[in-house]
């Protein structure tokens, strides 16, 4: 009996269609200059060609949007992040590196929106704690990650994994979030390298020997 496959129906296709627009409209008006602050919702629906209340059979309000923007651009980030693997086949310092430049460069695609997630994680909860649940998975990741390098016997047994997680997540953030806002972009790849030296000689496979002496 041939197998039927269940195709999305139409409206699920206009809704889709429909939300992709006014993200991305969302987004243009950052990347055009507009603050957050300053753009409404009245500014969205039209730059997404349709009315403010079809805007709000899709969001509750301008937050509600800048959220699900936040969401993929998390979202993305992790798939980026994740694919690399210490003996994988792009593994080692140089694949690291390549990873770091790979989110410098997704990073710099969004900068505007960064912006607009640095400015409102000040005053908002939800943005916030969701900006904040998106380090902490970061985190956990790369916490169990470390442990199975120290399981294997390639990370040494010294290094504590959650704390070494949350140095590399956050200070790695840190270091990231300024070169894309302070630098023009010509030596994220130097900045890349340093990072992946850094936590890769410093972490993965730092020496007891070196440490000691």
């Amino acid at each position: 009996m041939a197998s039927i496959t269940r195709r999305p129906s139409a409206a699920a296709d206009r809704r889709a269609a429909l939300e992709s627009r006014m993200l991305s409209a969302m987004e243009k008006l950052l990347r055009d200059g507009v603050t957050y602050t300053e753009v409404g919702v009245e500014q969205i629906a039209r730059a997404a060609g349709i009315s403010r209340s079809t805007f709000y059979l899709y969001f509750h309000d301008k937050v509600d949007l800048l959220l699900r923007l936040s969401g993929a651009f998390k979202a993305e980030s992790r798939t980026i992040a994740e694919a690399w693997r210490p003996t994988g086949p792009e593994g080692g310092v140089e694949g690291l590196a390549r990873t770091y430049e790979l989110i410098l460069e997704h990073y710099r695609e969004h900068a505007a929106l960064l912006s607009a997630i640095s400015e409102v994680t000040a005053y908002d909860a939800s943005v916030r704690e969701a900006w904040t649940a998106h380090q902490d998975r970061f985190i956990h990741s790369t916490t169990a990650l470390l442990a199975e390098e120290q399981r294997a016997g390639r990370t040494p047994e010294d290094i504590d994994p959650a704390l070494a997680a949350r140095l590399i997540v956050q200070g790695g953030g840190q270091v990231i979030a300024r070169q894309v806002f302070d630098s023009d972009g010509r030596d994220d790849g130097l900045v890349a390298r340093e990072l992946a030296r850094g936590y890769w000689y410093g972490v993965y496979r730092r020496s007891e020997g070196a440490v000691r002496g």
